[in-house]
């Protein structure tokens, strides 16, 4: 496994998002563990986790306190592994996903989120999504306040734009360590935002980073993409022996140092998988091909 910074912390250049093992079309708890636990046992040390990961009006923190009995029960040590956690929205009953950005709602859900991680400081706390009803020097202060009071190590922010992170590295410094956005072969939209990143010297994370790509290689031989754009991708795959997603992980990695992807898993052959991608170093051809592919409209 290869590492990469979160401020002057060291992570695996490959992370877990833990979503998918606690929303809708979730797994059963034994495999839910077992996934986690593979992630770990491949040198995985990042785990992203939000309070509103759950099904549509159930509690806060099903995946949180699910991170938590998973590392609780690892027989590994787990001292080095990064939780990150979110906070600023909420799932009710009718599956939306909403946004609530206040400094009290922000702090008080900081607060929970400790409790059911069960530390006495969170590792990574960011600000889920921008709330357009609150100012975001208020959010970001928030954030600057559970710092100062040691409840958190680290800041991120997420779903944010170039404006906003300057803002939020205005009020928090270099204790803004990480910006979340969706970024994938099929979604460039936070390409200015990357390159920001790489400037400032802050992570940036890529949700949803395999952007649909098919999973079919990990089942048996790999069918041709849906697109154009990911044609490359399964190309590169079967030339590499490789899964698609390993390449397009690659393909990430060689963008920035400043890249973190945090692939969703909810089986542990697939973060297995995934965590392979970290070692994967693409030639400047394949770079050059994939990255036109990228480009496809």
């Amino acid at each position: 496994m290869r590492y990469r910074s979160l401020g002057d912390t060291r992570v695996s250049a490959v992370g877990l998002g833990t979503m998918p093992l606690s929303i809708e079309g979730r797994p059963d708890e034994a495999r839910a563990l077992a996934t986690v636990h593979a992630a770990l046992d491949a040198g995985v040390t990042l785990l992203d986790t939000a309070d509103s990961y759950h099904l549509p009006g159930d509690e806060p923190g099903h995946n949180e306190l699910l991170v938590a009995r998973a590392l609780a029960a690892y027989g590994g040590d787990p001292d080095d592994v990064l939780v990150a956690t979110k906070g600023g929205r909420g799932r009710p009953a009718d599956g939306s996903w909403t946004v609530t950005g206040s400094p009290r709602r922000l702090k008080a859900a900081a607060e929970a989120s400790l409790k059911r991680l069960g530390v006495e400081a969170i590792g990574l706390y960011q600000l889920h999504k921008p709330d357009p009803e609150v100012p975001f020097e208020e959010s970001a202060g928030a954030l600057r306040e559970l710092l100062d009071e040691g409840k958190i190590r680290l800041a991120g922010i997420s779903n944010t734009g170039t404006d906003q992170i300057r803002r939020a590295r205005a009020i928090l410094g270099d204790r803004l360590v990480s910006v979340q956005n969706r970024y994938s072969p099929a979604v460039r939209d936070s390409e200015a935002e990357l390159r920001l990143c790489a400037e400032l010297g802050v992570a940036f994370m890529p949700w949803s980073p395999l952007g649909g790509i098919s999973r079919s290689s990990l089942d048996g031989p790999s069918r041709p993409a849906a697109t154009d754009r990911f044609a490359a991708f399964h190309t590169v795959a079967r030339e590499r022996g490789v899964s698609p997603q390993q390449i397009c992980l690659a393909w990430l990695l060689a963008k920035s140092a400043a890249v973190i992807p945090i692939p969703g898993a909810s089986r542990p052959e697939s973060i297995r998988d995934s965590a392979r991608a970290a070692d994967l170093v693409l030639t400047g051809e394949e770079l050059n091909l994939l990255e036109a592919a990228a480009r496809t409209p």
